[in-house]
């Protein structure tokens, strides 16, 4: 088995993400037979996904719900782990066999990545971190890009005889989540006083990456499409939470970012 991700061993990091859903049963069968996340539970209206039987996501049903306005705050994309490289590459032959869609795919230097949406239009990322000992830092900035990921090289990393993908593996985790902000500058700061969050990369005054304990990131937030968005509208689907992880804390709390995110502080246990 392999081990459980660097991301999810710092002093915080993503435990699981709520999303609100006008359609919750379509949006857990796209889950579970696209992401490869398992039911793990129902409670009312919410169902609740992961791997491993670690939950990771809470699809939680609101039909009355508006459909998620990708000009306003909100989820950019939840980006799921996966703990090696070949079990990346299992993902993309399940994606090339089963002919599903993705919107993007790239390598980042940090990570091998590829992007999705799921049928609500929240955003996705499936990817593979490389070995930490790899990663170029100048000083306490990271080294990120965006440029053509190797797809042959994924499938090519398969061993011989593999079974292939069948599931997320036990210990996929999120690895970190990317907001949508109307300001990363206000942004920053709030993570920064919240929660130690270090700055570890800029793109100009658009985007901003943090994280904890030497990761390449855990929050991303951004105003592409979103700049000067207010708080977010309670009425409509998406993101409903996040669930971060801290050593910091041994008590359950709830705080909200500028734009009305719900973040949840749950103690870590890992």
């Amino acid at each position: 088995m392999s081990e459980i991700p660097f991301a999810a061993t710092t002093p915080v990091s993503v435990a699981r993400v709520g999303l609100k859903a006008r359609d919750a049963e379509e949006l857990s069968k796209y889950y579970r037979d696209v992401v490869g996340l398992e039911e793990l539970s129902r409670d009312g209206g919410a169902i609740t996904l992961g791997a491993g039987g670690r939950p990771l996501l809470d699809i939680e049903a609101d039909p009355a719900a508006k459909p998620d306005d990708p000009r306003s705050a909100g989820l950019f994309h939840t980006a799921f782990l996966l703990p090696t490289r070949a079990d990346l590459g299992r993902w993309v032959r399940h994606a090339i066999e089963k002919l599903i869609p993705i919107s993007g795919a790239s390598d980042h230097l940090v990570s091998e990545a590829l992007y999705l949406n799921d049928p609500e239009g929240n955003g996705i990322e499936i990817y593979a971190d490389r070995p930490k000992d790899t990663w170029k830092w100048r000083g306490s900035s990271i080294e990120m890009a965006t440029v053509r990921l190797d797809i042959e090289g994924l499938v090519a990393a398969i061993p011989a005889g593999d079974a292939g993908w069948r599931r997320a593996p036990e210990n996929s985790v999120i690895g970190h989540v990317h907001l949508r902000v109307g300001d990363p500058v206000a942004a920053e700061a709030w993570w920064h006083d919240e929660f130690g969050f270090d700055t570890v990369a800029r793109y100009g005054a658009d985007a901003v990456f943090l994280s904890s304990g030497g990761y390449h990131h855990h929050i991303g937030a951004n105003r592409w499409q979103s700049a000067g968005a207010g708080k977010r509208d309670p009425g409509r689907a998406g993101l409903a939470w996040i669930e971060m992880r801290s050593s910091k804390t041994s008590t359950e709390k709830s705080l909200e970012d500028p734009w009305g995110t719900v973040i949840r502080v749950a103690p870590n246990e890992v």
